[in-house]
């Protein structure tokens, strides 16, 4: 009979996030894992597979969160410049945290593994791409609102901000 696991699958897929997004994937070795996530080596390779396959599903866990609160600023009523505005007011007060100075964990990958690891590309151009999104939604919204009569390809200004918005996020660790 198969022994129950005594974690919590998502708590320590977090933790294992952290330790990626502190060191990066090179950086980080099993050891490092198995301390921070608090169980051993054997467990880690049960529930996650080899270290690659567990970074790239710390990767979408990061993704997923950081989505998350984009979206929610972003998609907050009112004015659409404001929203942005405030969008850029917490990333920057969250880049001078201590906590911040990691930078943003997908553009770091993109930096350290995109060129070599199909994988990693695949995610964080996906990463790219969906956050352009949201960013252009928001245009399309705010344009609809009056906000933005002068802009006409709300695509180019997306790409514009969020390029900004990273940035912003990678040279805080410089």
């Amino acid at each position: 009979m198969a022994r129950q696991k005594e974690f919590d699958r998502d708590e320590v897929l977090h933790k294992a996030m952290e330790v990626f997004w502190s060191r990066g994937y090179e950086g980080t070795s099993i050891q490092d894992l198995v301390q921070h996530m608090g169980v051993n080596r054997q467990s880690i390779y049960d529930t996650f597979g080899d270290k690659h396959s567990l970074f790239l599903e710390a990767l979408d866990h990061y993704r997923e969160i950081q989505s998350r609160k984009v979206f929610e600023v972003l998609e907050r009523p009112g004015s659409m410049k404001r929203n942005v505005r405030q969008l850029f007011e917490e990333a920057v007060a969250r880049s001078l945290s201590p906590e911040g100075r990691r930078g943003c964990f997908v553009g770091n990958s993109m930096s350290e593994l995109a060129g070599r690891c199909k994988e990693t590309a695949t995610r964080t151009c996906n990463s790219v791409a969906s956050a352009e999104k949201m960013f252009q939604k928001a245009l399309q919204r705010g344009k609809a609102q009056g906000e933005l009569r002068r802009v006409s390809d709300t695509r180019a200004v997306a790409r514009f901000l969020y390029s900004n918005l990273q940035g912003l996020l990678l040279q805080v660790d410089a």
